[in-house]
């Protein structure tokens, strides 16, 4: 079976012609995904699209990479008044002073984890497997008590622009969760 004949949920159809849904859903989306800078990246894209489309994200993503120093928390870390106006005139990301210092902000506040790591902070949420998919995208919720409860230790860490909506995308995202629908191909990760 090509890719393109493949059952995918809902959402992962592209409809300009690019695969950039379509292979963000079949290589990335849903899958276990571990690591400081790969969980910070997410992060900020998950801010980023917040009231947008994600496939705005995706068209930009390399030029976040760009803008954000390849979402390395040291670099971003030391990001002045200065390089936010930068941000904030380049025409290839989201231009959002919020969003921008939030990436910022959450840079710093990752740095100062003393405790823990992002990778186990974030994973400690995680809830247990479900037992089957969701059956459509209409079952999916957008807030659970498990991302209700991540943005709040996240908000009590200092980090900014991660309500219980964001981390539930990044739970998605990540992998925490499970929700490509009953038939789509992708493969159950436990």
């Amino acid at each position: 079976m090509s890719a393109e004949d493949r059952v995918r949920c809902a959402w992962a159809v592209d409809s300009d012609g690019s695969s950039l849904y379509r292979d963000y859903h079949d290589l990335e989306w849903g899958r276990p995904l571990h690591g400081r800078d790969e969980l910070y990246e997410r992060l900020c894209l998950e801010a980023f699209q917040s009231g947008l489309s994600w496939i705005t994200i995706l068209r930009k993503r390399e030029a976040f990479r760009a803008a954000f120093a390849g979402f390395d928390p040291e670099a971003v870390a030391r990001y002045t008044e200065r390089d936010v106006e930068r941000l904030l005139g380049d025409a290839s990301i989201v231009r959002n002073r919020a969003k921008i210092e939030a990436s910022v902000s959450n840079a710093r506040a990752l740095l100062e984890l003393s405790d823990t790591d992002l990778d186990a902070l974030l994973w400690s949420f995680a809830p247990p497997p479900r037992p089957s998919r969701p059956a459509t995208v209409n079952d999916v919720p957008a807030v659970t008590p498990e991302s209700t409860a991540m943005a709040k230790e996240l908000k009590r860490r200092g980090f900014k622009f991660v309500g219980p909506t964001t981390a539930y995308a990044l739970m998605q995202a990540t992998g925490m969760v499970d929700d490509h629908v009953v038939g789509c191909w992708v493969p159950i990760t436990a």
